[in-house]
């Protein structure tokens, strides 16, 4: 996993004990369960997420992360960072690995990676979001977090199954 410093303390603070499907907003299991396809362009995205009509994109990486990219379901959870921040955190733990076991079952390998994001809301609440995406790194296309160790104003994390695998 590579992460900034906000995300590693995050990450911390969040016990994952007992991470499973139950921890997955019901919407975003139907998206695991649906599984992954594949795009005319090679691009690795959710089933269940591809639109009817495939947006036009400057590269594979902008495909990918377009189609697969979500705000986590947050609404049901506190307004309390203290209260929410866990709460979310195993939300988007629990989503990650399920659909980078799906991808590594489906494409018979560990190409694809997930990024997430937590920030407050620039709103007056101020609540903590979080955003996941998926997509494959290629080696000619620019990351799609450049320098994500040095991100300061999110958590940001890539993972990949390897590192899920600590999680049920």
């Amino acid at each position: 996993m590579r992460s900034n410093a906000r995300m590693r303390a995050l990450l911390r603070e969040t016990d994952t004990t007992g991470l499973s499907s139950q921890d997955i907003p019901p919407l975003f299991r139907e998206v695991v369960e649906r599984g992954w396809s594949m795009t005319p362009a090679g691009g690795r995205v959710l089933t269940d997420l591809l639109p009817e009509t495939l947006p036009d994109s400057f590269d594979r990486l902008a495909e990918e992360t377009t189609v697969n990219g979500r705000g986590m379901t947050d609404y049901d959870l506190p307004a309390a960072t203290d209260e929410r921040a866990p709460l979310l955190v195993r939300r988007c733990l629990a989503y990650v690995a399920a659909c980078l076991r799906g991808a590594q079952e489906h494409f018979g390998d560990t190409a694809v990676k997930s990024y997430v994001s937590f920030s407050f809301a620039d709103t007056d609440e101020a609540l903590l979001t979080s955003n996941v995406t998926f997509c494959t790194p290629l080696p000619d296309v620019r990351p799609y977090i450049p320098d994500l160790e040095s991100v300061t104003d999110a958590a940001v994390a890539e993972f990949s199954a390897e590192d899920c695998s600590r999680w049920p």
